[in-house]
């Protein structure tokens, strides 16, 4: 906007100012439109002027406040309508809060209530077990109550009777004392009429108890023997019978012959070689003496070794048949008959555990029990009577049910220890047991040969069965034989070892050497007693004497009376 005057430039400014006045609202004064004296065509020029535009101001502001209210209006109404959506979103959102409120507390509720139930419940049920225990502790506090009574007056009855008994005890004591003078006097009595002293009269009491233990111990052992013996002794005879009957063997032992026969006397010049270098260095090479005598057309070898001398003989043998007989030509044949009868030993082995059908056995051991073919005991072969123990227990075996082979192994086995008994100290059956155990033989088996003697106490049947037919190879009939002084010294010791029994008044030795008769004095031994001293003799003969088979020992006790009729 601009002013247009005569040259008065204050006029316009002083109008424009009267407008924002009027605009703002600040009252005009009169000095606010004071001019400087113009014209007055001029002057309502400019009043004019000044108020159109204080009114287009005023229409402009009066414009823009409507617009303003309308601008106000309508966000208070947006802000009405968004405030009534939240209010609503927040009354759906409390609604289903209150909702899910409600159903959790309507649980809640009920869930109290069970639990509130199970409490009354388990307090009821605790308040009738309190009522129950009080009710039973008020019995045991009356029961104990009278307990105390019943004890209190016990225990007053127990000072009465202590008192009462302290009397008796010394009453008692008292009377010990007159029963010891008495004793004493009756004891010194005794010894004045008997003329025995306390020692001698204890001595004699203890000996008629201890006749009369062992004749108790005798009725007892006998009554169980005859028990146990009743069935036993006809099957163990039924047993035994039908394995010697069906047992074919020799009814002659065999000998290892030693002895040497020659073409003619010329040889045995030969044998002894220059100067005696052949016999001295055959005897070197072999270890076996030559004994040459007057026998005509024979040599014989004498070793303790049945092996060593078997090689010596195959050895000389040769050489006789040779010809040829010097220290080089000897150690060569030694060599081969040792070869030889290494491999016949070993055959032998085989042959036997083929016969009694065993099988799993080491090779060692198969060559040990083929040495045994040259080895003898009282003339009878050894191999031989082990083949027949083997029989005889497998038959025995079968009768009573039991494992037949095995029984047969332990037979088979139980004389091995003959094979090395000169080479190792010790019973041949501990050294059996040994040599078993050692290659890998079964426990029965080395139980079998370390007790076939009872040398060990018998734990197993097989044990059992070993023994019988080891006592019945070597009892049977021209199975064995001894040297006559071996047999008579047996015999007088046997009947010494009877003798010297108290109350025996004869011996006599019969059936060569396998029974015993024992007469004693009637008045001295009575029948009890006869059957102890049986015992006894027969467990000294057992632990003293060396014999094949069994001994029988027969005590005979003889009562006469005689009277004569006049």
């Amino acid at each position: 906007m601009q002013c247009v005057g005569r040259g008065v430039p204050g006029r316009c400014g002083n109008a424009v100012m009267v407008a924002e006045r009027f605009h703002r609202g600040t009252p005009i004064t009169g000095a606010d439109v004071r001019e400087p004296t113009m014209d007055t065509a001029t002057a309502i020029l400019v009043v004019g002027a000044v108020l159109a535009v204080a009114l287009a101001i005023i229409a402009i502001g009066l414009f823009r406040r409507a617009n303003h209210r309308q601008l106000e209006n309508a966000r208070a109404e947006q802000e009405r309508a968004d405030r009534s959506a939240r209010i609503d979103a927040a009354n759906e959102a409390a609604e289903a809060t209150k909702a899910a409120a409600e159903e959790k507390a309507a649980e809640i509720l009920a869930q109290a209530r069970a639990e509130a139930e199970q409490v009354e419940q388990h307090v009821g049920d605790t308040n009738s077990q309190l009522h129950q225990k009080r009710l039973d502790l008020e019995q045991r506090e009356v029961r104990l109550g009278q307990r105390e009574a019943r004890l209190h007056v016990e225990s007053r009855s127990l000072e009465g009777r202590e008192q009462e008994l302290t009397k008796q005890e010394t009453a008692m004591a008292e009377k010990l004392v007159e029963l010891d003078e008495l004793e004493n006097a009756r004891k010194t009595e005794l010894a004045r009429v008997a003329g025995l002293t306390p020692e001698q009269a204890k001595s004699e009491l203890i000996e008629a108890i201890e006749n009369q233990a062992k004749r108790e111990a005798a009725i007892k052992a006998r009554d169980i023997e005859r028990e146990a013996n009743e069935n036993a002794q006809v099957r163990a005879r039924e047993i035994i019978t039908l394995a010697i009957q069906r047992l074919a063997s020799e009814q002659t032992s065999e000998a290892v012959v030693s002895v040497l026969n020659l073409p003619g006397d010329e040889m045995k010049g030969r044998i002894i070689g220059r100067e005696g270098r052949n016999i001295r260095a055959f005897e070197q090479i072999t270890g076996v003496n030559v004994i040459i005598d007057d026998t005509p057309e024979a040599v014989l070898l004498s070793c303790f070794d049945p092996v060593r001398r078997e090689i010596a003989r195959l050895t000389l043998e040769e050489l006789v048949l040779d010809g040829r007989i010097h220290p080089h030509r000897i150690e060569e044949q030694y060599h081969k008959s040792r070869a030889e009868v290494e491999n016949l030993c070993v055959r032998a082995g085989e042959d036997a555990l083929v016969e009694v059908g065993i099988t799993d056995v080491h090779p060692d051991l198969v060559a040990l029990i083929g040495r045994l073919r040259y080895r003898t005991s009282y003339g009878q072969n050894v191999l031989q009577h082990l083949l027949e123990a083997a029989h005889l227990a497998g038959m025995m075996a079968a009768e009573l049910g039991l494992d037949v082979t095995l029984a047969k192994r332990c037979a088979l086995m139980h004389d091995i220890g003959k094979a090395l008994t000169h080479e190792v100290e010790g019973s041949h059956a501990l050294i059996g047991a040994e040599v078993a155990r050692r290659y890998g033989e079964n426990e029965d088996v080395v139980h079998a040969v370390e007790a076939h003697h009872n040398e060990v106490e018998l734990r197993t049947v097989y044990a059992v069965l070993t023994q019988a037919a080891d006592a019945i190879s070597g009892s049977r009939p021209g199975a064995r034989r001894e040297s006559l002084e071996a047999y008579v010294k047996r015999l007088e010791r046997l009947e010494e070892i009877a003798m010297a029994k108290d109350g025996v008044e004869k011996v006599f030795a019969m059936q060569a050497g396998r029974e015993i008769r024992v007469m004693v004095l009637p008045d001295v031994i009575d029948d009890l007693q006869a059957q102890v001293l049986a015992r006894d003799i027969a467990k000294q003969v057992e632990e003293e004497l060396t014999y094949p088979g069994q001994i029988r020992i027969t005590v005979v006790r003889e009562s006469r009376s005689t009277e004569f009729a006049r």
